[in-house]
């Protein structure tokens, strides 16, 4: 079904509902199917279309992560936490904050 659902939200793209939440369910699918870098660049486009987006920047951080660039991952949850915090939205900003410290123990460990 994700290949469908993917088929379909790319056909909206630049049309009426072209926005946030398309591009974030997009990237979200993308991401599902390991379209990793797919979904890094749904994500990003989201928050073109809307930087206060707090469940797009923790997702992009995830993606980032998972594409193997901690330290865009890391910048992605920074920018997160920062808009999270002013929004109020204080559980995506708590998961962040704990998705950033794994990656700064993890970094850690590494050097």
């Amino acid at each position: 079904m994700s290949p469908d659902k993917i088929a379909q939200l790319r056909k909206q793209i630049g049309g009426a509902r072209d926005g946030a939440l398309l591009r974030f369910s997009l990237g979200q699918l993308l991401l599902a199917q390991s379209e990793t870098a797919a979904a890094i660049d749904e994500l990003g486009a989201a928050l073109k279309f809307d930087p206060n987006y707090s469940a797009a920047w923790k997702l992009l951080g995830q993606a980032c992560l998972s594409f193997g660039d901690p330290v865009s991952a890391s910048d992605a949850y920074r920018q997160g936490i920062t808009v999270a915090a002013a929004r109020g939205d204080k559980q995506a900003e708590k998961e962040m904050r704990v998705f950033l410290k794994r990656i700064e123990t993890a970094q850690l460990r590494s050097e």
